[in-house]
C-alpha cells in the first residue's frame, strides 16, 4: 500500500504517548480538585479525550499544533453557543479555560450522557438550521481557511513516507486552486466546520453538538458536506445524507461545486491523524486504507472510522 521508507517525522506533539497523556490528565485533575482514577480515554486522534470515572467531566487535550491554535476559538465558540442556549456541550464552570499544562492546551467539559435515541441526518438538519440562524458571531471568529490546518498537519507528520508527503502537498495545491474558483449559492456565516454524526451526542434532552475546532465564518455548503461524504465514503449502515438534505432544504451533492468539497473533506480525513501516526499505532491500518484509495482516486472504496 503506502511506502514506509524515507519517512518524514517531526514530533510537535510533545511526545503524546499514552503514558504522557495520563500524566497530563493527573496534573489537570490535581489543579482543579478532581480524581483521575479510572478515567477512560474515549478518543485519541486530533485530540485526546478522557471521560472521568468519578465526576461527570470530560478532559480534552489538544494534540497537534493546528488543534492547539484552535483552542481559544473553541472556548469562545462554546461560550457564544451557551449564551444562545444552543444545544451543545458546555465548558466546565469554575476553572481556567483553556488550561495550559506543560506546553499543552487543555479544556474541561460537562459530560453529556448518551441516553437518547441515536441521532440521524434529520437531527443534524435541525441543529444546522438553528446554528446558521443564530444572530451575530463570536468575537474574533476566524474566516474559513481549510488548507491552513491541513498544511500544518503536513508540517508535523509521524512516520509518513516522503512520497506520500509530496503527494499530499501537491494535492493541497490542487484543491486550493479549485476552491478559489467556486461560486457558493448559500449565504455565508458562522459554520461548525465538522458536522458529522460523530460530533452529535444523544443527550437526555435531545441531540447536542460538540467539537468546535472548525468553527469559523465560511460557506454553509461546507457544513452540509461531512454527512454527504460520510454516506458516499464511510461504511455506515444507512444513508443519513438524504434526511439531512430534506430537513435543511438544500442537497449539497447536487451543487456543481460538491466534487471539490468532497475532495477537500477526504483530504482532511486522510491528514487528520498524521501528527499521531506513531503515537497511536492502532489507527495506521485504517489510515493506510484511506491513503491508498484516496491516492488512487478510488471513489468507491469504503472507509472505517478511526478507532
Amino acid at each position: 500500500m503506502t511506502t514506509t521508507t524515507e519517512t518524514t517525522t517531526t514530533d510537535y506533539t510533545g511526545g503524546l504517548t499514552y503514558d504522557r497523556l495520563h500524566s497530563l490528565l493527573e496534573t489537570v485533575c490535581e489543579r482543579v480538585g478532581l480524581a483521575p482514577g479510572g478515567a477512560e480515554l474515549i478518543k485519541f486522534t486530533n485530540n485526546a479525550v478522557f471521560r472521568l470515572h468519578r465526576a461527570p467531566v470530560v478532559v480534552r487535550i489538544a494534540g497537534s499544533t493546528a488543534v492547539q491554535e484552535s483552542v481559544p476559538t473553541v472556548v469562545r465558540a462554546a461560550r457564544w453557543l451557551a449564551g444562545h442556549n444552543f444545544p451543545a456541550v458546555r465548558l466546565l464552570p469554575g476553572c481556567e479555560q483553556p488550561m495550559r499544562v506543560e506546553g499543552h492546551l487543555i479544556t474541561l467539559w460537562e459530560y453529556v450522557p448518551e441516553v437518547g435515541p441515536r441521532p440521524g441526518g434529520a437531527d443534524v438538519a435541525v441543529l444546522l438550521r438553528r446554528l446558521h440562524a443564530l444572530p451575530g458571531a463570536p468575537r474574533d471568529l476566524p474566516m474559513w481557511r481549510p488548507m491552513t490546518e491541513i498544511r500544518q498537519r503536513l508540517a508535523e507528520p509521524e512516520d509518513l513516507s516522503s512520497v506520500d508527503h509530496a503527494f499530499l502537498l501537491d494535492e493541497c495545491d490542487e484543491v486550493e486552486e479549485r476552491l478559489a474558483m467556486l461560486s457558493y449559492v448559500l449565504p455565508p456565516g458562522v459554520i461548525h466546520g465538522d458536522v458529522f454524526l460523530g460530533n452529535v451526542i444523544a443527550g437526555p434532552g435531545g441531540p447536542v453538538l460538540c467539537d468546535f475546532d472548525g468553527m469559523t465564518i465560511g460557506p454553509r455548503e461546507w457544513d452540509l458536506t461531512p454527512v454527504a461524504v460520510g454516506s458516499l465514503r464511510m461504511d455506515y449502515p444507512k444513508d443519513e445524507h438524504t434526511p439531512l438534505a430534506e430537513g435543511y432544504g438544500f442537497d449539497v451533492t447536487r451543487w456543481e461545486g460538491f466534487a471539490v468539497l468532497r475532495r477537500l473533506r477526504e483530504l482532511k480525513l486522510v491528514t487528520s491523524v498524521l501528527p499521531i501516526l506513531r503515537s497511536n499505532p492502532g489507527i495506521r491500518p485504517q489510515w493506510e486504507n484511506r491513503m491508498y484509495s484516496f491516492k488512487a482516486r478510488d471513489l468507491a472504496a469504503r472507509w472505517q472510522p478511526y478507532r
